[in-house]
Parts: structure tokens; sequence; C-alpha cells
């Protein structure tokens, strides 16, 4: 019989595609991918969409990078100031055009070899960084 303590500190198994998640809890260390929506505004991005109710707008992600909707004023004020609005948790696959990162939250509990998963920290770029090709020889 496996205890929830068992569970929890064994690691899971990597996906076919870890660079896709939003999140990984595969060791002590605990990532995840954290979004700047004021970048969205910069850029002009065109999956941002805008409603107005209680006499605020609101603004979010049409493609649910992240699932917030932001009050437009104060996302406005708090980008004009040194520090900007910050970042927030990416809840979908990020964009090529997004500003991205990954956030480590216990850094101090990471392992003497590194990283388990270096490819959850492969940002989207547009396009693969390689390709591979394969010669059969006959």
């Amino acid at each position: 019989m496996q205890t929830r303590e068992h569970a929890a500190v064994r690691p899971s198994e990597l996906p076919l595609r870890p660079q896709d998640e939003s999140e990984c809890r595969r060791c002590g260390v605990h990532c995840d991918k954290v979004v700047y929506p004021g970048a969205c505004l910069e850029k002009g991005c065109p999956f941002l969409y805008s409603f107005q109710e209680f006499g605020h707008t609101y603004v979010g992600c049409m493609q649910k990078v992240f699932d917030v909707d932001i009050d437009f004023d104060l996302l406005s004020a708090a980008e004009s100031t040194r520090s900007g609005f910050g970042a927030i948790k990416a809840t979908g696959q990020p964009l090529p055009l997004c500003r991205v990162e990954v956030e480590p939250c216990y850094e101090s509990r990471s392992e003497e070899l590194g990283c388990v998963n270096p490819e959850f920290h492969e940002l989207p770029v547009g396009e693969p960084s390689f390709r591979i090709f394969a010669r059969i020889a006959s």
C-alpha cells in the first residue's frame, strides 16, 4: 500500500513535450511559467480582448495564456511605474510573442546535478530551435 507521502516524493514520468507544460513539480524546486500582461499591451497583442463591467474596463487573453481578467486602468498605471505590473502565472501554452519566463519557487532545494527537467525551461520562439534529420543507410 502506498502512502500519500510516498506518492508526493516519487518523481513522475517525464512527459513527451515538457516545454509545453505551464508548471513543473518533478523536484522540490517547483517552477512555474509566468507571463507579463504589460508586454501584451506594449506589443499590441492581437489576442488581447477587453470588456466593460461595473464601470471598469478589463483585459484578458483570448488564447488563455493567462486566465484572469485585469483592470485595464490598474494595469496601465502600474506599467507607467518603474517596476511595472509584473508577472502572472501562465495557465496555457505561451505564444511566441508573449514575454514569458520560468520562475523557480524554492531554488535552495535544487539538486546537485541540476534540473531534472531542463526542457521545461525551453520558451516558445515561434519555431523549433533545432531540427533532427535521420539518414538511413541501405
